[in-house]
């Protein structure tokens, strides 16, 4: 029927009008906060590119968790900055490095919180990059025994899940067998399976201290112009064993996660990255932007894309609005 007789306003009026009819919805426990774990006692240190996040010591950590398990978020991932780094990334899977020891110290105040460890070699190697190098390359196959070993040494300290972030080929294979054959079969892998080379990492990089020393990662991460490519790299992460899969960054990529959701039933999770949030952060503070309306606005739009679950550093924020 012609005008007037469908007015799309209708349903629009009201704000119950409005909720009555919401095709998108978010919860605190779609969101996972990162977390930036590094040595010492009562340390808080300020990201200056990070408005509000910190370098936490482990105490200073389990504050964080605690508070994330009160607002209802549905889980924290862990990063670890080592006292000092090697060629060898060995901080990565020592039994006592910076993130085997928060993961104990959390799993034994807070049992019921979701910690998903990321599983990644850059922040430990003294380069900078994600696994052995040799003649200035990134060497695939032997960085998977260093990723396999931090993958059992965070389930071994209580991780309920691994998040393996490198980008080698191979790797949730190599991270299945061994969580398998060391008595972790039921720990799952949530695989950073389409991560793209993306400028938008930058205020990351100042948080986990994790800059390459020397060229750039984009050798092992996505091109930025594809998108059929990180559909054959979820497939075949998921033939490898990954439990769950992730688009990185999120909002740069929405027609990646889009193209994820209607083509994998797996669980997808979305990371709104360190650019994302410095963005955001940086026009709210000028006054750009409505911050409230800007915070969730934008986890929606991950959220409508199909993004199952969300990690994002507005976790906290975005769970108080939703109380």
């Amino acid at each position: 029927m012609p005008f007037p007789v469908h007015r799309m306003r209708r349903a629009r009026a009201t704000e119950p009008l409005r909720r009555l009819v919401r095709e998108t919805h978010l919860a605190p426990d779609d969101f996972i906060l990162p977390l930036f774990a590094c040595s010492g006692v009562g340390v808080r240190r300020a990201i200056s590119s990070m408005p509000g996040n910190y370098q936490l010591s482990v105490d200073e950590l389990v504050k964080e968790c605690a508070e994330a398990l009160r607002l209802g978020i549905g889980g924290v991932i862990l990063f670890g900055i080592p006292e000092t780094k090697d060629e060898q990334a060995s901080g990565a899977y020592a039994d006592d490095g910076i993130v085997q020891q928060a993961v104990r110290a959390v799993k034994r105040e807070l049992p019921k919180l979701l910690v998903i460890t990321d599983v990644c070699n850059c922040e430990y190697t003294s380069h900078g990059h994600c696994g052995l190098v040799v003649d200035g390359e990134v060497q695939n196959d032997p960085t998977l025994e260093w990723l396999a070993k931090a993958a059992v040494s965070h389930a071994r300290a209580g991780a309920d899940m691994v998040a393996p972030s490198d980008m080698m080929d191979g790797r949730v294979g190599a991270i299945r067998k061994a969580l398998d054959q060391s008595g972790f079969p039921n720990t799952p892998i949530l695989s950073y399976a389409a991560k793209y080379a993306s400028v938008f990492y930058g205020p990351f990089r100042e948080a986990a201290e994790s800059t390459p020393q020397f060229g750039d990662r984009r050798s092992y991460q996505m091109d930025p112009s594809n998108a059929r490519e990180a559909m054959r790299e979820i497939e075949l992460d998921l033939e490898e064993g990954a439990d769950m899969i992730m688009v990185k960054p999120a909002m740069p990529y929405l027609d990646i996660i889009r193209q994820a959701r209607d083509r994998f039933d797996a669980p997808l999770g979305a990371y709104q990255v360190s650019g994302e949030f410095s963005m955001l952060m940086a026009a709210i503070q000028n006054g750009w932007l409505d911050r409230d309306r800007a915070i969730l606005e934008s986890l929606t739009s991950i959220r409508r894309a199909g993004a199952d679950f969300m990690l994002t550093y507005f976790a906290k924020d975005a769970a108080k609005l939703l109380a």
